[in-house]
């Protein structure tokens, strides 16, 4: 769709933008936030000001941020896709030279204000870019080898940043985030059946080359990969952060133990409380319906989100809607597989609920960006 035929599309002004904007999904991230808000003030031990107080702030701010990127229309931010990726690419290199570092990890600029973590940006913005690729690209080009290629740099050249600092975790998210893009625009299947195929295939020759010659993991990583699966092996070492986390999940049982009760918190054997390990003081406090409960807010935020994408006819704007549900979905999905010992522990918080500027920042603004696709989509004049 050009510029002058989005134009001439009838789409809301002034208030009517307002009432125009998907309410549910505004607030299902409010009630998400709030469940944040009260864990964190359950492992400050009753302390509002250390963490839950600072979060409050940023909530603030990120919805104030989430309703003016809301406003603006979205052709402008197709637009600004690329310049926005730069900018986070920039900040990605500039880690590597003033970057502050922080439990072994060097992935925070320092604002003075608040740290930020490019990494956090990236995310969104490699989603922003892909879309209004596949946007300007033809259909029928999607699969074409030569066109396959340039998404797959777009999305490599941040992963080889981010793994540098490192950032396992994020830079998975990166990777499933541009892939669901990509998917979802059309990309054939066979594409993603062979770099499922040869990841497998990477996966048995690790195994099989355990002991012989041609061993392609030192000792020490395949000592981690038995500690995930077997973290017994090693309780008071590696394998300490997922065995006290597992502890508080099932001493929670059906109904927990109680508001500001959970015990592996309050004693300080639950390691990372207020950030990646949020979700199983969760878990212990208010047991299995309340964990189960937020997974219900988190779903019900996807399929809001998703249902916005479907009825959207903007290719951008759906694409968008598309990769920021996706992001979503693997930003909570990689947090609860690794603190319930599903998957290995590679640093992911729980979005809005953990501890933490710029992944809440950032998130609001990409739910911004959700909601001025969903205001500013092409209805019949």
């Amino acid at each position: 769709m050009s510029y002058l035929e989005y134009r001439l599309q009838t789409v809301p002004t002034g208030l009517g933008k307002l009432l125009a904007l998907n309410w549910a999904v505004i607030l299902l991230v409010c009630a998400v936030s709030a469940v944040g808000f009260m864990m964190l003030y359950s492992v400050a031990g009753g302390d509002l000001s250390r963490w839950a107080q600072p979060q409050m702030q940023r909530f603030a701010m990120g919805l104030t941020a989430m309703f003016i990127i809301a406003m603006v229309p979205i052709w402008f931010w197709r637009n600004m896709s690329a310049m926005a990726y730069l900018l986070a690419l920039a900040l990605l290199v500039l880690v590597e030279f003033v970057g502050v570092t922080g439990m072994g990890a060097q992935r925070w600029i320092d604002l003075g204000f608040m740290r930020l973590q490019p990494s956090e940006l990236m995310k969104i913005t490699v989603v922003m870019l892909l879309a209004a690729y596949y946007d300007w690209l033809p259909i029928e080009k999607t699969s074409h080898p030569l066109w396959v290629l340039v998404p797959v740099f777009l999305i490599l050249l941040p992963v080889m940043l981010v793994l540098r600092q490192p950032d396992l975790g994020t830079s998975i998210l990166l990777l499933a985030g541009g892939g669901t893009i990509m998917f979802i625009a059309g990309v054939h299947w066979a594409y993603f059946a062979t770099v499922i195929g040869s990841g497998v295939g990477l996966i048995v020759a690790v195994f099989q080359s355990r002991g012989t010659a041609w061993q392609l993991l030192e000792d020490y990583q395949y000592r981690r990969i038995d500690t995930f699966l077997d973290p017994s092996q090693d309780p008071l070492g590696a394998g300490y952060h997922i065995t006290q986390a597992k502890i508080a999940l099932g001493s929670g049982g059906w109904t927990g133990r109680g508001f500001m009760e959970g015990t592996q918190s309050r004693l300080n054997f639950l390691p990372e409380k207020h950030t990646d390990f949020i979700f199983t003081t969760l878990a212990e406090e208010f047991g299995f319906i309340g964990a189960f409960s937020l997974l219900i807010l988190y779903a019900l935020i996807i399929g809001f989100c998703v249902t916005s994408a479907l009825s959207n006819k903007d290719r951008f704007a759906s694409l968008l809607t598309f990769g920021i549900a996706a992001t979503f979905f693997f930003f909570f999905a990689v947090n609860m597989a690794m603190v319930m010992g599903l998957a290995p522990v590679v640093g992911v918080p729980l979005p809005l609920v953990s501890y933490g500027g710029s992944a809440m920042l950032v998130l609001l603004c990409a739910f911004g960006l959700m909601q001025s696709a969903h205001v500013h989509r092409p209805r019949q004049g």
